[in-house]
């Protein structure tokens, strides 16, 4: 939050992610408004399968309880299991993943069946569904099964960016991860082999990806995949969009009015107005002619508290 991010969007953690937004939402702790997907959803050995890596012995055999769906059935369980757990939004891998501990980084990983059935489970409980996705396949069955984003999109062709803009779909580039994940690969023995090279491989197409499909008109969401890297540095991802082509208003529209009505709050939060509620950032430099400056956000208010000055 002092980096200048009051609300945020968290696409899947073990389950503490959920206990922290309570605690922020209690004033326990201070944070920023949180929508959690909680455990996100999986096939076995897919990317978020929670045993991935684990010694053979101990993996045991995870299913919808443990975000694993491997038919409808599971995948109607899962989602409902989600919202028992108190998640706000569904996420699912739609494609393998470049830092789970598996070989594929882009292959698609749910049938078009299984996608619907996890959609139309969340409408039944007021749920959007993210879905993280590298591959064009898996990008498309993801898309035509109802999906609301589409999370880093880096080998996305062009009939699936006329496909997004159909289905009103977002894209959330996520430059920053791309970025820090090919750096990272480059440390020997930062990441195990298997890893290695996907990282280097998917890294340096998100920014390029996100150019072309921004160029082509399908809209943009702003998201990083903080974590990845260290949060708090998630305002670098407002430069690399600029660098790829979209314009600095475009791209603090994207961060603020667009992902507000993403979480279904257009009428609370995303502008300053009145009867809205008053969360507030500064900086030095106007991020019109510098937008860099967005990295050292220097004043944060959320809901008329000030918590940096």
């Amino acid at each position: 939050m002092y980096a200048g991010f009051t609300t945020v969007r968290d696409l899947g953690g073990s389950g503490v992610n959920i206990a922290l937004r309570n605690a922020i939402q209690a004033g326990k702790v201070e944070g920023p408004r949180v929508f959690t997907a909680g455990k996100s959803l999986a096939t076995t050995g897919g990317h978020a399968d929670p045993t991935n890596g684990n010694n053979q012995e101990f993996s045991g055999d995870p299913g919808p309880k443990e975000g694993v769906v491997n038919s409808v059935d599971d995948a109607k369980k899962a989602v409902r299991q989600r919202y028992k757990n108190g998640a706000d939004w569904i996420k699912i891998t739609a494609t393998g993943g470049v830092l789970s501990v598996a070989k594929s980084g882009s292959n698609p990983q749910f049938s078009i069946e299984e996608i619907k059935a996890i959609c139309e489970t969340a409408k039944d409980y007021g749920m959007q569904v993210a879905a993280h996705a590298h591959g064009d396949e898996g990008m498309q069955r993801a898309i035509l099964g109802g999906v609301k984003t589409i999370e880093h999109g880096t080998y996305m062709s062009e009939a699936t960016m006329e496909l997004m803009k159909k289905h009103e779909v977002f894209l959330v580039p996520t430059i920053t991860a791309g970025k820090e994940v090919e750096e990272k690969a480059k440390i020997k023995g930062f990441y195990p082999d298997i890893i290695v090279p996907k990282a280097l491989a998917v890294g340096p197409k998100i920014q390029g990806t996100f150019s072309k499909a921004y160029k082509m008109g399908v809209a943009i969401a702003f998201g990083t995949d903080a974590g990845v890297f260290k949060h708090g540095n998630n305002g670098k991802e407002f430069g690399y969009m600029v660098a790829a082509g979209m314009p600095a208003m475009e791209t603090l529209q994207s961060a603020t009015t667009t992902n507000a009505k993403l979480l279904g709050m257009e009428d609370e939060i995303g502008q300053i107005k009145v009867g809205f509620i008053a969360d507030i950032v500064a900086t030095n430099d106007n991020p019109l002619d510098n937008i860099k400056t967005m990295e050292t956000v220097v004043f944060v208010m959320k809901e008329g508290k000030v918590y940096k000055k």
